[in-house]
C-alpha cells in the first residue's frame, strides 16, 4: 500500500509524469531524435523501479541464441564508478563496470559483455563484430530506437495504484507500453488465475495489443562461492540473507516455504559492501545459536563481494532463472527468433 507520506507527495508526482509524459511525446513527434541501427538490437526494460527481472530475461536471451549468432550485451553499467564506453572481462571489478554485466561476464565468458551510459555510442563500438546487440535496462534510452523491445512487469505492480514516483513506484508513465514488442509479466505466483490474467490484460490492452507471456522464478540449486554446488535443498536450516537487491522478498518466501529460518540484512540495490559491512555480517551469522546454519546472498551480490573475505565461512548463492507460468516458452522463442531471421542479410 502507498503510504501517508506518499501521498502528501502527489503534487510532485503530478509535476513528474507532466515531464516524462511531454519528453516522451517530444520524442514520439520526431523533434527529439532517436537513432536506429542496421544491426538487430533487443531492448529489454521496465517502467517501475526496482528488480522485474531483466537480468534472467538477458541471461534466458542469451541462451537461446549464444550458438547461432555472435552476441554482445551492452548495459549502463549501474553502480560503477567510471564513465564512457568500457569492455568488461572476467577480471573486471563492479566498481569499474557494475554487477550485472560482470555477471554475463562470469556465466557467459564467450560473448562480449560491454558498457556504456550512452547506448548509441555504445552499439557503434559494438555493431562491425557482432550479429546481435542485447540491451540491458534501455526501454527509457530514447535516443535508441530499438529493433525489438522487450517490456517486464512484476506481477505485483499491476494490483497496485499505477502512479509515478514518488506516490507510485513508475518511473516511466504506463502508455509507453504502446512501444513495446513483447510483455513479460514476470515473479508470478504458482497458480496464477484467469481472473489475474484479465485484470492484467485489461491494463495493458489499453495501449498495446503485443502478445502478454507470464513468468516466474526459477530458483537453482545454491553453490558456494568457491564454485561447489550444494545439491541437498535449503530445508530445515537457520538462514543468514544479505543482499543488495532492489526486492528480496520473493527469495525469503521461496526459502521460508522449506521451513528455514531467515534472517534478512538488506541493503540498497547495487550496494558496495564495505569492510564494515561484512563485519555486520560475520557478527550477526555469529550471534545465530545453531550449528545448522549457513550465509546465503543472490548471484548479483556476489560479483561485489572480494574472493578472500569468507573464506572460514558457510556462503553460498542462489542462481535464478526465468520460467514460463504459461507454458508458452516454444511461442515466446519463435518470436524472437522471427525479429532476427527477418534481419538476416540486411
Amino acid at each position: 500500500m502507498i503510504t501517508i507520506l506518499r501521498w502528501i507527495l502527489f503534487p510532485i508526482t503530478v509535476v513528474y509524469h507532466s515531464i516524462i509524459w511531454l519528453r516522451n511525446l517530444l520524442y514520439d513527434k520526431g523533434i527529439f531524435k532517436s537513432q536506429s541501427f542496421k544491426i538487430p538490437t533487443i531492448v529489454i526494460g521496465n517502467l517501475a523501479i526496482g528488480g522485474t527481472g531483466k537480468s534472467p530475461m538477458t541471461e534466458y536471451l542469451i541462451k537461446l541464441l549464444q550458438d547461432k549468432y555472435s552476441i554482445a550485451t551492452l548495459s549502463r553499467g549501474y553502480g560503477r564508478k567510471t564513465k564512457g564506453y568500457r569492455l568488461v572481462n572476467v577480471n573486471s571489478k563492479a566498481l569499474e563496470v557494475g554487477d550485472e554485466p560482470l555477471q554475463f561476464k562470469n556465466k557467459f565468458p564467450n560473448i562480449t559483455v560491454a558498457v556504456d551510459e550512452d547506448r548509441c555510442e555504445g552499439i557503434k563500438q559494438l555493431q562491425n563484430n557482432h550479429d546481435i546487440i542485447i540491451l540491458d535496462d534501455a526501454f527509457q534510452h530514447r535516443k535508441l530506437r530499438p529493433g525489438y523491445a522487450i517490456l517486464l512487469f512484476d506481477f505485483n505492480s499491476l494490483f497496485k495504484p499505477i502512479l509515478t514516483l514518488p506516490t507510485g513506484d513508475f518511473r516511466d508513465i504506463f502508455s509507453s507500453t504502446k512501444r513495446a514488442d513483447l510483455i513479460i509479466i514476470t515473479k508470478c505466483p504458482e497458480n496464477i488465475n484467469d481472473k489475474e490474467k484479465h485484470h492484467i490484460e485489461h491494463i495493458i490492452r489499453k495501449y498495446n495489443i503485443a502478445p502478454i507471456f507470464y513468468t516466474k522464478i526459477g530458483y537453482e540449486n545454491p553453490k558456494s562461492l568457491s564454485g561447489s554446488i550444494e545439491e541437498n535443498k535449503l530445508e530445515n536450516k537457520e538462514i543468514l540473507l544479505f543482499c543488495g537487491i532492489a526486492n528480496p522478498t520473493p527469495l525469503v518466501e521461496y526459502l521460508e516455504k522449506y521451513n528455514n529460518t531467515v534472517h534478512l540484512l538488506k541493503f540498497p540495490d547495487h550496494h558496495n559492501f564495505s569492510q564494515d559491512d561484512f563485519e555486520k555480517i560475520k557478527n550477526k551469522f555469529n550471534s545465530i545459536d545453531n550449528t545448522n546454519k549457513l550465509i546465503l546472498t543472490t548471484e548479483k551480490d556476489t560479483q561485489r563481494i572480494p574472493a578472500d573475505v569468507f573464506i572460514s565461512y558457510p556462503v553460498y548463492y542462489m542462481p535464478i532463472h526465468l520460467q514460463s507460468a504459461d507454458n508458452q516458452q516454444v511461442t515466446f522463442d519463435h518470436f524472437i527468433e522471427n525479429y532476427l531471421s527477418s534481419h538476416q542479410g540486411h
